[in-house]
């Protein structure tokens, strides 16, 4: 290869990135690519869903600066690179009729203007390949959505001078592919369900698969499935990083690792985008890159 492979992974807050596509992350950071994850909020009005911490008074009052050096530590753990988006986080509106949005939050914030300063990371980090979430954010929260949408604006305007001018974010850079992370997949949580229960093991998966029969949603098409197994320790690692966010005796951990790189051994992804010629399904997020780079 005469050119770096370069991925950035762009999320909403910070521990995203250690629930969504961190094993294959760390495969590609182990095999000498570059890997950057863009984190568009600081996690501000995330709630404390580890039940050791909650009541905890400095972390009620200081929870920024505590994700962020949760996400620090996780950073460390993958062995990518992260940079801020600078944004607010919108928090999840609940109640019926649903609360309206914070003002100065990053659901708000004009799509052209938010959009723009993703440009700018794309066109300083140059990478060939994105990862972000589908339209509807992987699940519906207003970050997650909004950061589909400006990834979508990014993927393009990073190219486009005359919207986005080099001189205010910098020369003009195509990226080649654009993936969603669609890890939380039907195909993947019955595998393991139906592994676990085949093993005599308790499966955390029954009672989500009964809740989703609830819901009239189209399936995905998983385009891209990435082997990854010897790294999910790693990023099981990476999400116990963050401590105010994942409770460790919580369903994440109730799959023995042995079990799972026996029966899905990979982390799953939807080509969005590609102006590169490639065959699916793939097993390579650089497929139709890597041998030009």
């Amino acid at each position: 290869m005469t050119e770096q492979l370069r991925l950035m992974a762009v999320h909403a807050h910070p521990d995203d990135e250690s629930s969504k596509g961190a094993a294959t992350m760390a495969k590609y950071v182990s095999e000498g690519a570059d890997v950057l994850v863009v984190t568009c909020t600081g996690g501000e009005r995330g709630s404390i869903l580890n039940p050791k911490l909650q009541g905890d008074a400095y972390i009620e009052a200081n929870i920024h600066e505590v994700r962020k050096k949760e996400m620090d530590e996780a950073r460390e753990i993958l062995g990518v690179k992260q940079e801020w988006l600078g944004f607010v986080d919108s928090g999840l509106p609940e109640g019926d009729p649903l609360p309206p949005l914070p003002d100065g939050c990053f659901a708000l914030e004009d799509d052209e203007k938010a959009a723009g300063r993703l440009v700018a990371k794309i066109r300083a980090f140059k990478p060939q390949v994105i990862t972000t979430y589908d339209e509807n954010g992987g699940y519906p929260h207003p970050d997650h959505i909004k950061t589909h949408t400006i990834s979508m604006i990014a993927f393009e305007g990073a190219a486009d001078t005359e919207r986005f001018p080099e001189a205010e974010f910098g020369p003009a850079w195509q990226p080649q592919k654009l993936y969603y992370n669609q890890g939380f997949n039907k195909p993947r949580t019955v595998a393991l369900h139906e592994g676990l229960l085949a093993r005599g093991l308790e499966s955390p998966y029954g009672e989500w698969l009964e809740r989703v029969k609830q819901f009239e949603r189209a399936e995905r098409t998983l385009t891209t499935y990435v082997p990854c197994a010897e790294f999910f320790e790693i990023r099981d690692k990476a999400l116990l990083a963050h401590a105010t966010q994942i409770d460790p005796d919580g369903g994440w951990f109730r799959v023995p690792l042995d079990v799972q790189r026996e029966i899905w051994p990979t982390e799953e992804y939807e080509l969005a985008k590609s102006l590169v010629d490639t065959s699916l399904p793939e097993s390579d997020l650089f497929a139709g890159i890597r041998d030009n780079a």
